[in-house]
């Protein structure tokens, strides 16, 4: 009987190092091409959306390129959480504390049910004045208000996703959360083609029809991502969940969260304030960033997949204390990144006419996006730094740092000099671009210096203090 004991025993011993060898020996590859297939499905279809609302009517287009801005400062709440979870998950299943982690996901779940609930709740009954805040009018507003009032009651349905993605993230399951984004943004296809192209009779609806396709679109997502939690990591997630979240970890979730949202709210909230200043310049200039910032998805799009990989992989390495292993896997994303984001843009700055024309045939547009591409050469090696670095160094527990250097650059340098460029010496859109490029390699040299110094061991330092 006590040789079957110890028999048992050894196994299950055995089997926790068999899980944690496999959380910590995945490849940067493995982790990253589903993610890079979703983000470029995910931006794909709003490049595509953006297309077909600019040939529906540029108004549309543009209203509803001010109106995802807005919607997105709320998604960053839900991003508190997700981000969050994909550290301290990531950092448990290094450490071999699956328990832990299974707990972990559970609180973040119910969490992110809360904060859906409240943030759909306050898009719908305030959309409309937070809207007139971008000082939009006409035909523009009009478009923008639908759009954000229809889509602003699937912010439910986009928190409970975000959650339930980072976790299946987390545990490396990026194909399946790969999967579920195809299978989305063939819904919310399909639904465009019918609101805007009026497909088998049936009336065109424009940016309501395109809106009511996002929220169906989400909805099917949450579900499908329960299932999907529940079949790969056998983690059965109730109501009960919703009430019973623990406060440790939530604690822990929100220390590692509220500061690294803190500085993508303050990026979007800066890109508010540089929206006004394009406002200010003309609908032609509006438009056209509305077109550029989806074409230049494209040239970050790489990056974040292998920056949101590399998350990971440096959130189980710090778990593991396998220290040196995580720098090293930083300064090898970084320069895939950077030369990949130079790349995709030198190509996309050279045949930017005909990419242009694929959005809109209005000449002025066009007159003042062209300049503007070329520009994107310069910003993209920066951003890329700034993308890989940030990402890592929270993983990293170094979460406060990235924060302040956002919101000192951020302010102090990309809305300055965009008034500073665009207006005052009359560059325009060209003269906003170049001066959130220089706001790009400020913060990405600092993270580069940040990462060399390496954190972490001031920051083990600090527990072993603590824990004396």
């Amino acid at each position: 009987m006590k040789w079957r004991f110890y028999h048992l025993l050894e196994k299950g011993v055995a089997f926790l190092k068999e899980q944690t060898n496999k959380y910590q020996e995945q490849t940067l590859f493995n982790i990253s091409w589903p993610l890079f297939i979703e983000l470029a499905l995910h931006m794909g279809m709003g490049i595509l959306a953006t297309f077909m609302l600019g040939h529906y009517s540029d108004e549309a287009a543009a209203g509803v390129g001010v109106a995802n801005q807005l919607l997105n400062i709320f998604i960053l709440i839900f991003n508190v959480t997700s981000i969050g979870a994909t550290v301290l998950i990531s950092q448990n299943l290094g450490a071999g504390q699956l328990k832990k982690a299974r707990q972990l996901a559970r609180s973040v779940f119910g969490l992110n049910f809360w904060f859906g609930i409240i943030v759909a709740a306050i898009v719908f009954f305030f959309g409309e004045r937070l809207l007139r805040l971008f000082d939009i009018h006409g035909m523009v507003f009009d478009y923008g208000l639908i759009f954000v009032q229809i889509c602003g009651f699937s912010l439910f349905f986009e928190s409970i996703s975000l959650a339930l993605s980072a976790t299946l993230r987390s545990y490396g399951y990026t194909k399946e959360s790969m999967v579920v984004t195809v299978i989305m943004d063939f819904i919310s296809l399909v639904g465009n083609l019918i609101a805007i192209g009026g497909f088998l009779g049936i009336p065109i609806t424009g940016v309501t029809g395109v809106s009511w396709a996002i929220v169906i679109a989400r909805a099917f997502a949450v579900c499908a991502l329960i299932y999907l939690v529940y079949n790969r990591l056998a983690l059965n997630l109730t109501f009960k969940d919703v009430f019973h979240a623990k406060k440790e970890d939530i604690n822990g979730v929100l220390s590692i969260g509220i500061p690294s949202a803190g500085e993508n709210l303050s990026y979007q909230l800066s890109q508010l304030v540089i929206t006004s200043i394009v406002v200010s310049i003309g609908t032609a200039s509006l438009a056209a960033r509305v077109y550029i910032l989806n074409i230049n998805m494209i040239c970050y799009l790489f990056t974040l997949a292998i920056a949101q990989g590399t998350q990971l992989l440096v959130a189980r390495y710090i778990g593991a204390k396998q220290f040196e292993r995580a720098l090293r896997r930083g300064l090898r994303t970084l320069k895939i990144a950077m030369a990949a984001s130079l790349l995709t843009s030198l190509i996309i700055a050279l045949t930017g006419t005909p990419i242009l024309e694929i959005f809109t045939k209005d000449p002025d547009i066009i007159a003042v996006g062209i300049p503007v591409l070329w520009a994107i050469v310069f910003v993209e090696p920066g951003r890329a730094m700034n993308i890989v670095l940030m990402s890592s160094l929270k993983s990293a527990g170094d979460v406060r740092f990235p924060v302040v250097i956002g919101i000192v650059s951020m302010w102090g340098v990309a809305v300055s000099l965009s008034y500073i460029f665009g207006i005052h010496f009359e560059l325009g859109l060209l003269g906003i671009w170049l001066a959130q490029g220089v706001d790009e390699w400020l913060r990405g040299i600092f993270a580069t210096k940040r990462w060399l110094m390496k954190p972490w061991e001031r920051i083990v330092g600090k527990k072993a203090e603590v824990s004396a």
